[in-house]
């Protein structure tokens, strides 16, 4: 999950303050409204059903990476619980859930070994239970996660042999659930994956080299442009399966979510300006203009120069990189998270939305992600979390932000809260949690939020809805 800076969201874009007042009617009727997650951060079942490993599962299990300590083997056990979960969000009526599929519990070894039918077992009994309930099941193909074996093999992402193995567990994919699922995704926030993962070092494969990090291996002025070549191209190659063999007779449509950051210059000034545009370009574009324009960037163009070869050619082999700083004018650009560089900043979410809609000619939108960090702190009690009206009053205006942009024009068509449910948080442990939904990790108990509350009488629309403000002051008289 990336929600930072100036109002970062995830963002499925189809190649197909308290504001009182927001509710459901603002939206419209065939908007999807659903919760997300991520395979790792809450299946666990790590080894269950011949799952073979990741490469979280072997990241998290190696010391200093996880800044708990802890790993994602049991994380929610939604393994073995997902029936109760979908009960959870069919209790707030939602009409869509967004889930990731793990690669490793298909294809443990990727394309060397066979196919896990224990794995497709499990996916085709979620997927099931999910539309039992009037609940569209949208899938993100690869969410930061692969086969351990496919980075032991060839180096993952750096060889171009990904490609293949990527367009085979796809084509599993649309081959087995498709007749069911009807949104897909391709990859989630690839550009944190490269970011992270190879030039700063701090996701798997956690390699980078100076000034940018400190890893024992790695080129961050050249591995993360490699990196992101091959997830371009396999994105193209599971697009290109799907279109050609199952599009038409499954009737489903297939994106790519992008972390969305909306940046807002330092300072007023021209040099200022044109940073905050750069930066954007370089963030969304490095991925989303081949897709769609077939070139990357004229913003990276005129930066790098002949450096940057045509499109067809090998990755390029320069980089670059922008400070990120809270404040905008002398003035912080919002209420800060527990999450660094994660600010409570709504209108962020109309002008990056605007954003992309004017640079890609309006195509599909879904807002994927969108959540609020609450610090996971053991001297606090159950109550404590429970009574979340910060995240009420950030889902509220972001939402009030959203609806603005659908009527300036944005073809938006869904939006998913961050997180059903509390989780791994990736490098931060089971120290942040983002969900609608208490879990008590030892007892695996789940509690709903005042925030969870919230939802289901947003989603119940105007008539029988209680306002916002009376909810949270029975919140403070309860307390």
């Amino acid at each position: 999950m990336m929600e930072k800076y100036i109002g970062t969201l995830g963002l499925l874009v189809g190649l197909f303050s308290l504001v009182a007042g927001i509710d459901r009617s603002h939206f419209p009727p065939d908007f999807l409204f659903g919760t997300a997650t991520s395979y790792y951060q809450i299946e666990g079942g790590y080894l269950d059903g011949r799952k073979g490993l990741s490469n979280w599962d072997v990241f998290s299990h190696t010391p200093g990476k996880i800044k708990d300590g802890s790993n994602g083997d049991i994380a929610d056990d939604h393994y073995h619980r997902f029936k109760d979960d979908i009960k959870l969000m069919h209790s707030l009526g939602v009409n869509s859930y967004r889930f990731s599929i793990s690669w490793s519990r298909i294809l443990p070894r990727g394309r060397f070994g066979e196919v896990n039918s224990e794995g497709i077992s499990f996916y085709k009994n979620l997927i099931d239970a999910l539309i039992l309930k009037g609940i569209q099941p949208f899938v993100t193909i690869n969410h930061f996660d692969l086969p351990q074996e496919l980075e032991d093999r060839y180096g993952a992402w750096l060889n171009s042999q990904i490609q293949e193995d990527f367009g085979y567990f796809a084509e599993i994919c649309f081959r087995e659930f498709g007749d069911k699922v009807k949104y897909w995704s391709t990859f989630n926030e690839p550009n944190v994956m490269v970011y992270k993962g190879y030039l700063e070092g701090t996701y798997p494969p956690g390699r980078c080299s100076e000034p940018y990090g400190h890893c024992s291996s790695g080129d961050s002025d050249m591995e993360p442009f490699i990196a992101a070549h091959n997830v371009i191209l396999s994105h193209a190659t599971a697009v290109d399966i799907y279109r050609k063999k199952y599009q038409e007779k499954q009737g489903g449509s297939i994106g790519i979510v992008m972390s969305a950051t909306w940046y807002e210059p330092y300072e007023d000034t021209p040099v200022h300006r044109i940073a905050a545009a750069r930066a954007s370009a370089f963030e969304i574009g490095c991925f989303l203009d081949p897709m769609i324009y077939g070139s990357y960037p004229p913003e990276m163009t005129q930066l790098l120069g002949s450096v940057l070869p045509t499109f067809s050619s090998s990755p390029f082999t320069s980089n670059g990189s922008l400070l990120r700083i809270g404040y905008s004018n002398g003035v912080p650009v919002g209420p800060t998270t527990d999450m660094p560089d994660f600010y409570v900043t709504p209108k962020g979410m109309e002008k990056i939305v605007l954003y992309v809609m004017e640079r890609y000619k309006n195509l599909p939108m879904i807002i994927t992600e969108n959540g609020y960090a609450q610090k996971s702190d053991s001297k606090l009690s159950v109550e404590d979390f429970i009574n979340d009206e910060e995240r009420v009053e950030f889902f509220s205006s972001y939402l009030t932000s959203l609806s603005n942009a659908i009527r300036k024009g944005a073809d938006v068509r869904g939006y998913f809260i961050w997180s059903l449910i509390d989780n791994f948080e990736w490098v931060f442990g089971y120290s942040e949690r983002f969900g609608l939904f208490h879990v008590d990790y030892n007892t695996q108990q789940r509690t709903p939020k005042l925030s969870a509350k919230w939802y289901k009488e947003f989603l119940e629309g105007p008539k029988i809805k209680t306002t916002v403000s009376n909810m949270l002051k029975t919140s403070r008289l309860a307390n």
